[in-house]
């Protein structure tokens, strides 16, 4: 493969070198993790005859130690698409298990909340604490010290993270990510558009907009849009977590029975050679080949915040300066909605994950040395798993069969990657510019100050935001009220920006993987709460925000000299008061928006 480009090699060793510290510590603990932790072993009679009481056939097995027992960690649940395709995993799981000579047990279920339900309303608080919620359930699951390897059942917005960052305490063992895959494609993203803008306006029925986004969540499996659950089954092929090719197969197909199959299959092979554990293959080159991943494909915003919270369970420092340097030097090869107008299905239609891994290595803008789980080489990940008369048969995909969507690093939809960062003197924050016109890149005009989302879609109907206007909504950080994501303002600000306006929005909250047309400048750290530069604004103030020269800034005021705005009481209800803990230490976004890993590095 091609010789890895200059500009990625520096930031590599620049991550690597500013984790020196860290990343040491955290490898000298798994190490002795696996030479002295918990393992079936080392548990007294009582404890392993715990462990195994209820285990029915598997029970000889695991009492013997005749393979490798594998633990499953577990986000199903039916209420939500994506993740009610996992009900009947594990115990298919144990049967594949028993082909490889291994054992497999539930180790325990975590949280699997949907930001789509939760969306603009209370629950959406619990929203990025969910990671943290999930990451000390995979903790709690894995620390009865009765497996040799790790099976995740988990695929959208928080799971992911949350599982890595649980499991990365157990990185002496090695570790795989199973996905389930996207719903087959409903109606079609830009009528779904079309018809929320005209509800905004008033124009459609509330009957009519639930009749098309029931057309759009039909079934079984992820959204189709390229929001935060299709970016992570990106990254985790790119960080060969996954068997190749695993991420955008459908639901309740042969093949991704198959691909399950196979995972099973190699991650008691990994148990049993007990090799690439999960420490080693989550490493510096792992994490930059994620983040060129994610600039490639214009991903989700959300991984700006989970990239370095994953990085930082790992002990490595990854930050802003590191995913804008790697934005400048990445060109975004696809559009998938909200940036183009086809789904993820017709993204892997048109060569998918294999077809982005090939242009990307022939580019020399990915690591191809990394220690993937999925498979032995990670070239690998540049194929395309099909149904044959002996299984899978992995196919290379050179080439894209449709250029509307995906196109070679040689010849891009824009030179540079779908993310710029921002900073000035309101603080520093994240663009998508990947979904956004280029003539809005740059954006000066009064501010509106507003502390809640649903105050925004007042104004709007009230026709109070029909000028030029950078709308402001504060103290919506991680400290805050939990950072939750503001997609409800997407349509109304939308309409505003198709009506001749130019509108941006700037906020320490977040907007998702489905951030659409209007320029935004989001995460914005320092947050409001505690006094960043944001709580300084008044209504009327001019604002500027330019991707171009990744400037964000209160234009001629003295932001020292006023005194910060005063913060809203914390939320409460929904169970929100029981985060109190997570928000009063939660740290910058920047650093990953978490309590927990605040909390543990102080212990570490």
């Amino acid at each position: 493969m091609a010789t890895l480009d200059p500009r990625i090699a520096k930031v590599t060793d620049r991550i690597i070198e500013k984790s020196k510290p860290t990343r040491s510590a955290y490898l000298q603990l798994m190490k002795d993790e696996g030479e002295r932790g918990i393992d079936r072993k080392r548990l007294s009679c009582g404890n392993f005859a715990h462990g195994f009481a209820a285990a029915g056939d598997d029970k000889k097995a695991i009492r013997t130690f005749s393979g490798p027992n594998i633990g499953i960690v577990t986000a199903f649940n039916d209420m939500l698409s994506a993740h009610a395709p996992y009900y009947r995993y594990p115990e298919q799981m144990k049967v594949w298990a028993r082909e490889a000579g291994a054992t497999a047990q539930v180790a325990g279920g975590v949280p699997a909340m949907c930001d789509g339900v939760t969306q603009g309303q209370a629950g959406m608080d619990l929203s990025l604490f969910s990671r943290d919620t999930i990451a000390l359930g995979t903790a709690v699951a894995l620390s009865h010290g009765m497996f040799e390897g790790i099976a995740m059942l988990g695929i959208c917005d928080k799971i992911v993270p949350g599982l890595l960052i649980g499991a990365l305490r157990f990185g002496h063992l090695p570790a795989i990510l199973v996905p389930a895959g996207p719903m087959p494609s409903g109606l079609a993203n830009k009528e779904k558009q079309r018809v929320r803008q005209l509800y905004a306006e008033g124009k459609a029925t509330k009957e009519e907009l639930l009749a098309a986004e029931s057309a759009s969540y039909h079934g079984q499996g992820t959204c189709t849009f390229y929001g935060t659950a299709n970016s992570n089954q990106m990254m985790m092929e790119l960080m060969g977590l996954h068997i190749p090719g695993a991420a955008f197969a459908n639901p309740g197909t042969k093949l991704r029975q198959m691909l399950t199959r196979a995972a099973t299959h190699r991650i008691a092979e990994l148990a049993r050679d007990k090799k690439r554990p999960l420490a080693e293959v989550i490493d510096e080159r792992a994490i930059v080949n994620a983040a060129v991943g994610l600039m490639a494909t214009g991903g989700s915003t959300n991984h700006a915040i989970h990239i370095p919270a994953i990085a930082r369970a790992a002990g490595i420092v990854f930050d802003w300066d590191d995913l804008a340097e790697i934005s400048h030097a990445v060109p975004l090869i696809a559009r998938v909605y909200p940036n183009g107008s086809g789904d993820v299905n017709d993204f892997h239609h048109a060569g998918g994950m294999a077809f982005t891994a090939h242009t990307l290595l022939e580019a020399g803008l990915l690591h191809d040395d990394i220690l993937a789980a999925g498979h032995d080489d990670f070239l690998a990940f540049a194929t395309n798993p099909v149904e044959s008369d002996d299984g899978i048969e992995w196919q290379a995909v050179t080439d894209t069969s449709n250029d509307t969507m995906l196109r070679p690093a040689s010849d891009p939809f824009q030179p540079d990657g779908g993310m710029r960062l921002v900073e000035g003197n309101l603080g520093r924050a994240c663009f998508k510019t990947s979904a956004v016109d280029k003539e809005r890149w740059t954006i000066e005009a009064p501010c509106r100050i507003f502390h809640d989302q649903k105050d925004v879609v007042a104004a709007f109907e009230a026709g109070e935001l029909d000028k030029d206007v950078v709308v402001v909504v504060r103290f919506q950080g991680p400290r805050a009220n939990g950072m939750p994501e503001l997609h409800k303002l997407t349509p109304p600000l939308g309409v505003l920006q198709d009506r001749g306006h130019k509108v941006a929005l700037v906020t320490d909250g977040r907007m998702s993987g489905a951030s659409g047309k209007v320029p935004a400048a989001i995460h914005l750290s320092p947050e409001a709460r505690g006094g960043g530069p944001i709580a300084h604004l008044r209504d009327g103030d001019v604002v500027r925000l330019c991707a171009t020269n990744g400037t964000l800034e209160a234009v001629g005021v003295d932001l020292a000299s006023r005194d910060a705005s005063q913060a809203p009481p914390p939320p409460v209800g929904t169970g929100r008061e029981l985060f109190a803990l997570f928000r009063d230490q939660a740290d910058e976004a920047e650093k990953g928006g978490s309590a927990m890993l605040a909390a543990m590095e102080a212990v570490l």
